[in-house]
């Protein structure tokens, strides 16, 4: 069953021309429409399906600075920053609260690799605590496991997915932005080797910037104009609980599984890194540079073979912009969680919690998590095309950084001073061999 989503108007009428037309409704979509409109552009919101319908209300409500790959650090912690002053400047509740993130550990080493990490973040005024035996017992109140210690960082916290992106595009269309769901984006028009338009399924905007957050869908969409992004997705699972005592308000990390507190007073719980991942054509065709990451994340995954990849064999790399795309085919990606992953993490919660005996499964979902080779996502102009950006592969980082992402997004097709360098994001990188992660906690 897909989380519910707080809905969004749409506009009834296509406009003929924008400034710039966004292609995709999650929340990096959504937050670019939003910055962009602040700096006074004519934007149109493109959206296949509804807003928040994938991964952005899929996710497990973490907004995190802790952790992340050390290049995306300032990315994060401008997140924060634009999280923290979010429902005041639209006038929503997106659920933010700065209520902290705890890692705990059973391995010294991995407490180590948390210290060498806390100690280059300080470097960027984000200052995460290194915890001892004790403090981290205490963080995790009515645990019944001996940990070696911990990682806390204050200034994180957590938002509501279901929410966070809708009340984005209101606000944007409140900025005059236009939104338009069940509107697949078919592709682009170009004239002289740069964009002119946006083809959908309900007509044609003329426009010189195409902005693509699509989620997995993104590297389909950019294979359609010979623009080669190695993008891979895996199917992730997870489940909300009945109200439950409150062991944080904000989100823990378990060597097992991981828990964020809810509004509603339940838990999102879920496995770090565990899930389904379906081989598919792309899967061979970007191998060599995902073996890295397989290396060291593989053992984690369930891989299968089967429909996913015959389906993929019979989808053609181009298609007529006259008529349906594939994109139309599926409006929603709504895959079924891993049912016997839940119950395990179910069992792994209450064997770490004992105090949670009596809390049930109210519901679980599944989700779709695009990634790059190293991690870290595309935020950047394409420069073999002129007038097309990508905003994608946030490798699970994407509702936490998703403000901070549509911010820099926008100030990339502005062509204004962006917000944090964009140098780590950049689509070139993406040429050649990447050697994969290096610098990760």
């Amino acid at each position: 069953m897909a989380p519910r989503v707080d809905p969004v108007q749409s506009d009834a009428t296509l406009p003929d021309h924008a400034d710039v037309v966004v292609i995709g409704g999650g929340i990096v979509g959504c937050a670019a429409a939003y910055y962009l409109a602040k700096a006074g552009q004519r934007v149109a919101l493109v959206e296949k399906g509804h807003v928040a319908g994938e991964q952005s209300s899929r996710n497990w409500g973490w907004c995190r600075q802790q952790g992340r790959d050390r290049a995306e650090i300032p990315l994060a912690r401008h997140s924060l920053e634009l999280w923290a002053g979010l429902a005041g400047e639209i006038g929503t509740d997106v659920g933010f609260r700065r209520t902290g993130v705890v890692f705990v550990t059973k391995d010294p080493a991995e407490l180590a690799m948390w210290e060498d990490w806390s100690n280059y973040a300080r470097q960027h005024q984000v200052h995460a605590q290194v915890l001892s035996p004790g403090e981290a017992s205490a963080k995790t109140q009515s645990s019944n496991e001996a940990w070696v210690g911990g990682l806390y960082t204050s200034s994180d916290g957590r938002a509501e997915p279901a929410k966070a992106a809708p009340a984005i595009a209101e606000a944007a269309r409140r900025l005059g932005v236009s939104v338009h769901q069940s509107c697949a984006a078919r592709g682009l028009e170009t004239s002289a080797g740069r964009v002119t338009g946006v083809v959908t399924e309900k007509g044609t905007i003329r426009t010189d910037a195409v902005l693509c957050a699509g989620g997995v869908w993104t590297s389909m969409f950019a294979r359609r104009h010979g623009v080669r992004l190695p993008q891979l997705h895996v199917k992730a699972s997870v489940l909300r609980t009945s109200p439950a005592p409150e062991l944080t308000e904000g989100a823990i990390a378990t060597p097992g599984v991981c828990i964020r507190r809810r509004a509603d007073g339940g838990l999102n719980v879920a496995y770090s890194g565990r899930g389904t991942f379906d081989l598919t054509p792309d899967a061979f065709r970007y191998a060599r540079m995902f073996w890295t990451t397989y290396k060291q994340r593989g053992g984690k995954l369930k891989i299968r073979f089967g429909r996913p990849f015959f389906d993929a064999m019979m989808r053609h790399n181009t298609w007529p912009l006259d008529g349906p795309s594939p994109f139309e085919a599926m409006r929603v990606y709504d895959p079924p969680p891993d049912n016997d992953l839940l119950r395990e993490a179910m069992a792994d919660l209450k064997r770490t919690y004992p105090v949670l005996a009596d809390v049930t499964m109210v519901e679980g979902w599944g989700g779709a998590i695009e990634s790059t080779p190293d991690g870290l996502p595309v935020i950047s102009p394409v420069a073999e095309l002129p007038g097309f950006y990508l905003a994608t592969g946030f490798s699970g980082h994407g509702f936490g950084a998703g403000p901070g992402g549509g911010h820099l997004a926008a100030d990339l097709v502005l062509g204004r001073a962006p917000m944090v360098d964009p140098t780590p994001f950049r689509f070139e990188r993406m040429a050649g061999r990447l050697q994969g992660p290096d610098s990760r906690l």
